[in-house]
């Protein structure tokens, strides 16, 4: 294994902020994450039409905006027109499309670690929201409250040849995990393993807790379904509504 950061993962991340009480991706889920407690968020980036890189996980506008249309024709001046807080409730109304500028000066406030996401939209280029993302966030977080990771094992790859392991932790991203997810995990020298919860075996965990990976699930809502995967040895459940594993997730593991 390379040489990683120390990270002192949490048993419990937000997912895209406290997405179960405010708008996903914003900055008000992520603020909400932190008065609960929780100090590490799971969220998305990717690119607008211009090239500015956003907090966002739809290819389209319609589901958390009061917008239609592609995200990737949008330019940055027409993105923050949109409401992307009422669609949830009417006291989130007025938020706005966080940018990855504003999220991590949000991040870097706060105190908190991320794991970013990046979202690779069809016919988008995953070397080009690299290229954007790695160096902003290299530059804004230490590297101990940084986990990058992607479906788009190509982005990642292109995300290694800009730091070494010492300077950004990968996460694997998977729904299920393949037989042969080692040479994939070595080929980036990564920091960790992502996965689907419910497709998760006690076998394949224990492979990669023996192989020295990290192990994070998505996107786990119910603690008492959740419970055995906890002796399987998962590092941390990227959940929705974290307050609800409150005296239920076992206390962190020492590194």
């Amino acid at each position: 294994m390379p040489p990683h950061p120390d990270i002192a993962l949490p048993r419990l991340i937000a997912h895209r902020g406290l997405s179960a009480h405010a708008p996903e991706n914003t900055l008000s889920a992520v603020r909400a994450a932190f008065d609960i407690g929780c100090h590490w968020v799971e969220l998305d980036v990717q690119l607008l039409g211009d090239g500015t890189p956003v907090i966002w996980h739809d290819p389209t506008l319609k589901r958390c905006s009061d917008g239609h249309g592609q995200l990737s024709r949008l330019s940055v001046t027409k993105a923050r027109e949109l409401d992307v807080g009422s669609w949830f409730s009417d006291s989130f109304r007025g938020e706005r499309m966080a940018t990855l500028a504003d999220m991590l000066d949000l991040l870097v406030n706060l105190d908190m670690g991320v794991n970013l996401e990046l979202k690779v939209g069809r016919n988008r280029s995953g070397t080009e929201l690299a290229d954007s993302v790695v160096p902003r966030l290299l530059e804004a977080l230490p590297p101990e409250r940084i986990i990058l990771s992607s479906f788009d094992m190509a982005s990642l790859h292109y995300a290694r040849s800009l730091a070494d392991a010492s300077r950004l932790p990968i996460g694997v991203l998977t729904e299920s995990i393949p037989q042969k997810w080692q040479p994939r995990c070595e080929a980036l020298d990564a920091f960790s393993v992502h996965t689907d919860w419910t497709r998760l075996t006690a076998r394949r965990a224990r492979e990669i807790k023996e192989a020295g990976y990290r192990l994070l699930c998505y996107t786990p809502n119910d603690p008492a379904a959740f419970s055995r995967h906890w002796l399987w040895g998962v590092d941390s459940a990227i959940s929705d509504d974290p307050a609800c594993f409150a005296g239920i997730a076992p206390p962190p593991t020492p590194d």
